[in-house]
């Protein structure tokens, strides 16, 4: 039996990238899916390749209507919510200098609002149910400043604290909220970066199969008494550059 066998997913932005690998390794677990993507095209060819365990569904996270009718039409057809996976987000490289409130607002709405958009459409199901599991994708982007990319910074570190207060508030309903941090993982979004290894403990780029298996621990009972933890899936990124070549050989 796999690890979410008969529960119910929603992956937003599962057309691609991450969100299509956590929608495979998900069903391939035994859950159904419904790969959630305002690209529907890109989630309706998957849909196609996965079978009948993966259902597309056109989704704008932005809009809490575009969210409540997926939420309620997956609930028609497999009876509960049981998993929510809000990995949609875009990257907007550009100085501080150059950046209007026009531009920052639409980052914000699609890689934070939309995050709480989607806690809100699917926490009402979850208390009636008395459980369940909710990831969010943040990012490294999340810990550090990175140049160039002021608005998706500011728009994760948003996601760290609605992800610890979610999990706070959702916990005595048995619900877990949880955290992925990628590091450089290479994806579609990530197609023009030319990676740099250099303060990577591992050595290599992330692959979007990194990050849906971590998301597979925090979706199953795996994880079963963690909630507000932060999970960074970044080679050691984190730990920090480190200069060692005056050290005694």
């Amino acid at each position: 039996m796999g690890r979410v066998e008969g529960r119910t997913a929603i992956v937003t932005g599962g057309g691609k990238g991450m969100g299509a690998a956590t929608v495979r390794l998900l069903a391939a677990e035994g859950a159904n899916v419904i790969a959630a993507d305002v690209d529907i095209a890109s989630a309706e060819a998957l849909a196609g390749e996965l079978g009948p365990k993966v259902t597309a569904a056109t989704l704008d996270v932005r809009s809490p209507e575009s969210w409540s009718a997926v939420v309620d039409g997956a609930e028609r057809r497999f009876g509960t919510v049981d998993i929510l996976v809000n990995n949609a987000g875009i990257a907007d490289p550009g100085e501080l200098k150059d950046w209007d409130l026009a531009r920052m607002q639409r980052m914000l709405d699609v890689n934070l609002i939309g995050v709480f958009n989607g806690v809100q459409a699917v926490a009402p199901g979850m208390r009636k149910l008395k459980r369940g599991s909710i990831v969010n994708i943040g990012s490294v982007g999340g810990f550090q400043g990175i140049p160039r990319m002021s608005g998706y910074v500011i728009a994760k570190w948003g996601v760290r604290g609605l992800t610890k207060t979610a999990a706070l508030e959702l916990g005595p309903y048995g619900i877990r909220v949880n955290a992925v941090h990628p590091g450089q993982t290479r994806t579609p979004m990530t197609a023009d970066v030319v990676f740099d290894t250099s303060g990577i403990a591992l050595g290599r780029v992330g692959e979007p199969e990194d990050i849906a298996r971590a998301v597979l621990f925090f979706a199953s009972d795996d994880s079963s008494f963690v909630t507000g933890a932060e999970l960074a899936v970044d080679g050691g990124q984190l730990a920090g550059p480190a200069d060692y070549s005056g050290l005694p050989r």
